[in-house]
C-alpha cells in the first residue's frame, strides 16, 4: 500500500482533476490521503478572489467505480458556483455558502437520480480576516487547534443528498496566528475509532502533537498515526486529511 499518494483516474476517460493547493497569503492548505483511493472521497481547494481561497472535503456514499458519475458532477459544481458566490469583494459569506450547499445538494440527488449521501464539509478562508466561513453537512467534525487548546466544529446540518430543501446553516471560526484546522474523512476516524472506540479522541491528540510547521506535514503526521488502526475492514473506505494552517 502506497502512502500519502492520490490514485485520481478513473475509467471511461473520465477523471477526477487532482486538487493542487493554491499559495495562501499568510498560511497554507494541504492535503494527503492514505493508499488506493476506492471511495467517494473528493478534497479541493481553489481560490475565488485575491482574497478568499474555497476548500472542501466530501464523502459520496459508495465505491468509485459506482460513483463516479456523481463525484465528478459534485466537483464540476463546487468550482463553479464558489467561483460565482465567492468573487465579489462586497458579499455576504454567510448566504454564499448556504446557497453552495444548495446547488451541492440538489447536485447529488440529481447526478443520483434520487437519495445518495454525501456527508460535505465546505469552507472559504479569508485571508485579511483570517476566519472560515463553513458548513458541516454531517461530515466528521472539524478540528480546530490553538494556544486555548482543540475545539470541534459540529454538524451544521443533514448530509448532502438526504433531502431536497435540506440546507447546511453556516458558521464562522476565526484562526488566530499559528492556529490550524484540520479535516478528516469518515474512513480516518473509523481507523482511530479501531483502536480506543473514539475516532476523534486519537485524531486529537494527534493534532496536540504533530508540529505545526506546514500544513502537510500536519495531514501527513495524521495519517502515519492512522497506519496502525488500519485493517483490511477499512481498506474500502478513502483515507484523507485536509489541513489549514495559519502563519500569521
Amino acid at each position: 500500500m502506497g502512502f500519502f499518494q492520490r490514485q485520481t483516474a478513473v475509467a471511461e476517460g473520465q477523471e477526477i482533476k487532482p486538487a493542487e493547493a493554491p499559495a495562501l497569503n499568510g498560511a497554507q492548505l494541504a492535503a494527503a490521503s492514505l493508499g488506493e483511493r476506492r471511495g467517494g472521497d473528493l478534497h479541493d481547494f481553489f481560490r475565488v478572489s485575491p482574497r478568499r481561497v474555497v476548500f472542501g472535503l466530501l464523502d459520496v456514499a459508495g465505491q468509485l467505480q459506482q460513483n463516479r458519475a456523481i463525484v465528478l458532477a459534485v466537483q464540476q459544481v463546487f468550482r463553479s458556483h464558489s467561483v460565482e458566490l465567492f468573487a465579489g469583494d462586497d458579499i455576504n459569506e454567510s448566504d454564499a455558502m448556504v446557497e453552495l450547499g444548495l446547488q451541492l445538494n440538489r447536485t447529488v440527488m440529481h447526478a443520483a437520480k434520487g437519495v445518495h449521501a454525501c456527508p460535505a464539509f465546505a469552507g472559504c478562508y479569508d485571508e485579511e480576516l483570517g476566519t472560515v466561513c463553513y458548513f458541516n453537512a454531517g461530515h466528521t467534525h472539524g478540528l480546530v487547534r490553538d494556544k486555548t487548546g482543540i475545539s470541534e466544529l459540529m454538524a451544521t446540518g443533514l448530509p448532502l443528498g438526504l433531502f431536497s430543501h435540506a440546507i447546511p446553516d453556516a458558521q464562522v471560526v476565526a484562526l488566530e496566528q499559528a492556529a490550524a484546522l484540520l479535516l478528516v474523512s469518515r474512513g480516518v476516524a473509523e481507523a482511530e475509532g479501531s483502536k480506543d472506540g473514539s475516532g476523534l479522541s486519537p485524531i486529537k491528540d494527534t493534532l496536540q502533537m504533530v508540529a505545526a510547521t506546514s500544513a502537510q506535514l500536519i495531514c501527513e503526521g495524521v495519517l502515519e498515526a492512522v497506519k496502525s488502526g488500519v485493517t483490511r475492514t477499512h481498506l474500502h473506505n478513502d483515507l484523507t486529511a485536509l489541513a489549514l494552517l495559519r502563519n500569521r
